[in-house]
């Protein structure tokens, strides 16, 4: 959702407490993987993460509370993409469509498309919704492709802790305390950036307005996704690593020089916050797919010394999983 900053992002509910490392091959991680990973888990928050490194030499994973189903925010927009672009194979939509901006559909949390009114082209909407994580661009690709169809998509890759928002703006409605189905409007949202709800507020993680999943379920995702096969069509394919390669959440993270595909996302809603990132690197012509997420309760001022530390956590634990390849 990114609401109040853009960079990288995460969610919660369920706990976890010492590290874990599985072998998944003949190969494990390294002991400076699995000593991040501890880093990671040690963080002031309820904390998950999973890493998946695909060696042919001896495949290996190892994670932290990995089945946790908590609050993931924008990360969820890789769905909404993998959808609008399956459509677009199929010529149910193109990208080259024009896709009106404008306080109908405006949402909060939208640095590209804000201030802006007028027409852009599809394949914009779709950069801005995973490049900036712009919530105005996900509600119009959302719209343009259905809820449910997104959802079938969630449920044909056998993902069943996976669950997404009707839209961004239904979303902050319904957190706000508005009856499930109701959309505030803009002028709402424009109101509530400044005051107080007028009635009981409603925490991220609920059964009815909801960004959740699990490093489970992300890793498997990505690992699918990212693969010939996922996508009718191998430019399908390119395009889809194309526009999931302009997460800024990556270059915070990942090794230099490194290709990288993912989403990140983040809340801060009353005194509930959220980083999430997940995708996948590829280190030595080696797949090494991931997710990490943290969620916590505490004031606004924690976010500027519990996000340091968490993308410091991350950094060490995909610098590790690369050497450990190397």
């Amino acid at each position: 959702m990114d609401v109040n900053r853009r960079a990288l992002l995460i969610a919660a509910a369920a706990a976890g407490s010492v590290a874990t490392v599985r072998p998944a091959l003949a190969a494990g991680p390294t002991p400076g993987v699995t000593s991040a990973i501890e880093r990671f888990a040690a963080l002031p928050a309820t904390a998950s993460c999973l890493i998946d490194a695909a060696d042919p030499k001896g495949g290996w994973t190892a994670g932290h509370d990995s089945a946790a189903v908590l609050f993931i925010g924008s990360a969820v927009k890789t769905f909404i993409l993998a959808q609008y672009l399956r459509d677009v194979e199929a010529g149910r939509l193109s990208e080259t469509d024009q896709r009106r901006i404008d306080d109908a559909v405006r949402s909060p949390g939208s640095p590209v498309f804000l201030n802006l009114s007028g027409t852009t082209p599809a394949r914009s909407v779709l950069e801005a919704m995973i490049a900036h994580s712009d919530n105005t661009a996900t509600d119009v690709a959302l719209a343009a492709v259905g809820p449910e169809k997104v959802r079938a998509l969630i449920k044909e890759a056998g993902l069943t802790a996976t669950r997404i928002p009707h839209s961004t703006r239904r979303l902050f409605s319904f957190l706000a305390g508005a009856p499930a189905g109701t959309d505030l409007g803009w002028s709402e949202m424009q109101r509530l950036a400044t005051a107080e709800p007028a009635g009981p507020t409603r925490p991220p993680i609920n059964d009815t307005e909801t960004m959740v999943s699990s490093a489970e379920e992300l890793v498997r995702w990505y690992r699918r996704a990212l693969q010939p096969g996922f996508f009718a069509k191998p430019e399908t394919l390119v395009e889809f690593k194309r526009i999931q390669a302009m997460a800024d959440s990556l270059a915070l993270v990942v090794p230099p020089d490194t290709a990288a595909y993912g989403k990140g996302g983040s809340i801060d809603w009353k005194d509930f916050h959220c980083f999430c990132l997940a995708g996948q690197m590829v280190t030595q012509q080696v797949p090494v797919t991931f997710c990490f997420t943290i969620n916590w309760t505490g004031p606004d001022e924690s976010v500027a010394s519990v996000f340091p530390v968490y993308k410091a956590a991350v950094a060490d634990a995909l610098r590790e999983a690369a050497q450990a390849l190397a």
